[in-house]
């Protein structure tokens, strides 16, 4: 009996020293240059296939180009760092809010039945639709998935695209997107920019379509935290929704305050 204990522990220790010695799967390498990226696009491709991701976006994922315009715009977003009114007068404002406030008046229906469901009032998504692509006139032509695979592949924010990247290839799966789908710099698509993970928990239809995009960001600002009649100004209830839709705070106060000249009329884009 002592013996065969011997002979036993032996095997698991050597067993054990195989499996130690044996090579460990590891995740696709992110790169900083195009250099890599086919391989990249192997490796991963292999590590989707085994999640599940099936061959219609597994395809798609294999004929996307290293997207070097969209390296650029990521290292290069300096918007962000400008003031309120310099960010105001960059992005437009004064044009955002006339045109707002004919859109409400013309798409009265609409955005009446987009408040009675989600809680949310015309103004903060008009905004948000004037902001994202000029009211549907700039959405954007690079190859989505091109640019959101580069962007999983780029070393900078690997972990946030990645999520991205397998949310836009089930999109395709389904058939909501394609491997041709166009969209922004990083990967944005529709009327109000919707990158694929908020279009699997948010999106409600088509978003090039104005009247599913403005609900579907009612239903994103909603889910995070949006109260029916509570304020949306910096320190109130629903600003915190606001800082969910971008993460830049000079977007958010821009927002806010657009939301309510278009909202309430009258006065300059940049008053206070």
């Amino acid at each position: 009996m002592i013996k065969g204990r011997t002979v036993a522990k032996a095997v698991i220790g050597a067993t054990a020293l195989l499996l130690s010695l044996a090579p460990v799967a590891e995740a696709a390498q992110c790169g900083s240059s195009s250099a890599g990226f086919e391989a990249w696009k192997r490796e991963f491709s292999a590590e989707a296939q085994g999640k599940g991701v099936g061959q219609t976006a597994l395809s798609a994922l294999m004929q996307t180009n290293y997207a070097s315009a969209t390296i650029a715009a990521d290292r290069g977003q300096r918007s962000f760092s400008l003031t309120l009114d310099q960010f105001l007068a960059k992005r437009g404002a004064t044009t955002i809010v006339a045109k707002g406030r004919q859109l409400k008046q013309s798409q009265a229906a609409l955005f009446a039945s987009i408040q009675q469901r989600y809680g949310v009032p015309p103004g903060p998504l008009i905004a948000i639709w004037g902001m994202e692509t000029g009211f549907g006139s700039q959405r954007g032509n690079q190859n989505m998935l091109s640019s959101i695979a580069t962007l999983a592949y780029d070393c900078r924010r690997p972990e946030f695209f990645t999520d991205q990247l397998y949310s836009a290839l089930k999109l395709i799966d389904r058939g909501t997107l394609s491997g041709a789908t166009r969209g922004s710099m990083h990967g944005e698509v529709g009327q109000t920019q919707f990158m694929p993970k908020n279009i699997l928990a948010y999106g409600t239809g088509n978003l090039e379509v104005a009247a599913n995009a403005l609900n579907s960001t009612a239903n994103f600002l909603k889910a995070h935290g949006w109260r029916a009649g509570a304020g949306y100004q910096p320190g109130e209830a629903n600003f915190g929704a606001i800082e969910a839709w971008n993460a830049a705070g000079v977007y958010q106060k821009a927002i806010a305050l657009m939301g309510r000249q278009i909202d309430e009329g009258g006065g300059a884009a940049a008053a206070r």
